[in-house]
C-alpha cells in the first residue's frame, strides 16, 4: 500500500494516468467507428441489393428467368459479376428488344444509380468480376503508350481494326469501335468478354497491360488528323474506293465533255 501511495504521489503519474485514458478512448472510438462503419455498408448494400432485385423483375426476368437462371433466348446471369452488368446496362447494350442480334451502344436506359444497385444483385448470386474502381483504372499513371499500341495490334486489331474503329465478323457480326468508350468499360469488357470478344484474364494481359492498352486507345481518340479527312482511318481500303469512284467519275466526265464538243 505505501508503495502504491508513493506511486501515486510521483509527478510522472498525472502525465502517464492521462496518456493511457487518451489511448483507451482513442482506441474505443476508433473500434466503435469501425463497426459503424461496416454497419452502414452492409445495410448500403442490402438496400442496393433489394433495390437491384426490383430492377431485375421488372426489366430483365422476361429473358433472363425470375433467379436469373437464364432461358432460350437469354443466358443466365449466375456468376457473371457486377462488372459485365456495368459493361451491358451501362453502355445501353441491355435491355434489348431482341436477344437474337448483336446488342449495340447506345444510351442507357438506367440511371448510373439503377445500373449500381443491378450490378449489386447480380454479384450476390455468386461471384463474379467486380467493377474496377478508380485505383485501378489511373492508366495515366500506370500505363505506356508504346506498349499499349503494341499489345493492341496483337490482340485486338485484327477484330477492332489497327485504329480501333471496329471491323465485321463472321455470320453478321461485328466488333465495335473502341473510340469514345469510358476507359471503366474498356476495362470491363477485356475481363467479361462480351459477346464475340474473348475474356482476357489478368494471367494473359495483366492489370498493367490492359492500362496500357487503355492509354494507347485514348491516345489514339486525340490524335490530329494532319492529312486531311480520316475516312473513318481503316486504311487503304476506304481511300482506293474513293479515288476509284472519283477517278471514274472524272473520266465519264471528261469522255462526256470530249463526246458533246465532238458534235
Amino acid at each position: 500500500m505505501k508503495r502504491l501511495s508513493r506511486l501515486r504521489r510521483h509527478r510522472a503519474a498525472g502525465p502517464v494516468l492521462l496518456i493511457f485514458a487518451l489511448f483507451t478512448i482513442g482506441t474505443t472510438f476508433q473500434v466503435a467507428s469501425a463497426v459503424n462503419q461496416e454497419n452502414a455498408n452492409v445495410q448500403s448494400r442490402s438496400a442496393a441489393i433489394a433495390e437491384g432485385k426490383e430492377i431485375f423483375l421488372r426489366g430483365c426476368s422476361s429473358c433472363h428467368g425470375l433467379n436469373a437462371e437464364g432461358q432460350e433466348i437469354a443466358p443466365s446471369l449466375i456468376g457473371v459479376g457486377a462488372a459485365s452488368v456495368d459493361f451491358q446496362v451501362g453502355t445501353g447494350r441491355m435491355p434489348m428488344a431482341d436477344m437474337s442480334q448483336q446488342a449495340m451502344r447506345k444510351a442507357p436506359v438506367y440511371s448510373p444509380e439503377e445500373v449500381h444497385a443491378l450490378a449489386t444483385y447480380v454479384a450476390s448470386l455468386a461471384p463474379g468480376p467486380a467493377v474496377p474502381g478508380d485505383e485501378l483504372l489511373n492508366y495515366e499513371r500506370d500505363g505506356s503508350v508504346a506498349e499499349g499500341g503494341e499489345l493492341f495490334r496483337t490482340n485486338c486489331a485484327m477484330c477492332h481494326n489497327f485504329a480501333g474503329q471496329g471491323g465485321a465478323l463472321t455470320q453478321g457480326k461485328y466488333a465495335p469501335t473502341v473510340m469514345g468508350v469510358q476507359p471503366k468499360h474498356i476495362y470491363e469488357a477485356m475481363i467479361t468478354g462480351p459477346q464475340a470478344m474473348p475474356v482476357f484474364s489478368d494471367k494473359t494481359l495483366t492489370p498493367e497491360e490492359k492500362l496500357s492498352i487503355i492509354k494507347w486507345i485514348k491516345s489514339a481518340e486525340s490524335e490530329p488528323q494532319l492529312g486531311g479527312v480520316a475516312l473513318g482511318r481503316v486504311g487503304p481500303v476506304t481511300e482506293g474506293l474513293l479515288a476509284w469512284t472519283l477517278g471514274i467519275g472524272l473520266l465519264i466526265g471528261v469522255a462526256v465533255w470530249l463526246a458533246a464538243k465532238a458534235r
